[in-house]
């Protein structure tokens, strides 16, 4: 029994590492989250047994949570670099034809030649529809629709575009050279009754999922959005020092299981040699 009490041991402390091992791999990638092992230990008895008498049998993995506290800023001299300051993700729609929509906090967007505001695996940035004075008039998922940026004001071709500005409560607006100024909407926000329980896609995007529950579509500083700041990106949460010395204890552990499991071996050894 010590023979698998030990190997359950052995596998938690090497699932252990593996985890830390990936937060530290990505201590330098734009918005991710790290994880973090949680485990739980196995025990049984017959009812009439007393428990007083019977040990444990190991551990097991009791799941791989995500941390989403916040990650430290960077300053960025793009304007359409954006970090969220507080709750929620950034909604992004992929291309055509599964167009899946995802939730990110990787805020590095970037403009294509079409004038569509792409993230880092191309899938582009949702907006939510304003009124004139920059009201949301839609907070539903199928009202929102990409940035595009205008390459001329749509009143006087002949102006170009000279000026793109987001707001900390995300609005977009774009200004012409002939002075006058195009609002494009506002950016998408999600957030979600349980946030650990969203399916990470990797590059710090998530897809929703029956545990994380059905997002809240909003735009930023609303409800419980966090705000949004242009010519910032949000890096990591991963604090390298923590890491490190988690390491070492998921290490030391991981010995003194292999430990456990040369002396079950050698004790056994000695059992089946005895005359």
């Amino acid at each position: 029994m010590s023979f698998y009490t030990s190997l359950s041991g052995l596998k938690g402390a090497q699932t252990e590492m593996s985890v830390i091992s990936n937060n530290i791999a990505n201590a330098g990638s734009i918005g991710f989250k790290r994880s973090a092992a949680q485990f739980g230990d196995i025990f049984a008895s017959s009812p009439n047994q007393s428990t007083r008498t019977v040990a444990g049998q190991g551990t097991r993995l009791n799941g791989i949570t995500q941390q989403f506290t916040q990650g430290s800023y960077e300053t960025s001299e793009k304007t359409l670099d954006m970090a969220i300051v507080g709750e929620g993700f950034f909604v992004v729609k992929g291309a055509p034809p599964s167009n899946a929509v995802t939730y990110s906090r990787n805020g590095a967007f970037t403009p294509l030649e079409d004038g569509r505001v792409v993230d880092t695996i191309g899938s582009t940035l949702q907006l939510l529809p304003v009124d004139a004075d920059g009201n949301v008039t839609d907070r539903t998922l199928g009202a929102a629709y990409d940035l595009v940026i205008p390459k001329a004001s749509p009143d006087n071709p002949d102006a170009a575009l000279v000026n793109v500005s987001v707001g900390t409560d995300g609005l977009v607006t774009a200004t012409f050279a002939d002075g006058s100024e195009q609002t494009l909407g506002k950016v998408a926000m999600a957030s979600f009754p349980a946030t650990e329980g969203l399916r990470p896609i990797g590059d710090a995007h998530w897809q929703s999922t029956g545990e994380s529950g059905q997002p809240v579509i909003d735009a930023p500083g609303s409800g419980s959005m966090g705000a949004v700041r242009s010519g910032a990106i949000e890096r990591s949460n991963v604090d390298i020092t923590e890491e490190l010395v988690m390491l070492i204890a998921a290490q030391r552990n991981f010995q003194a299981n292999a430990k456990a499991i040369e002396g079950a071996s050698a004790l056994t050894k000695t059992v089946i040699n005895m005359n």
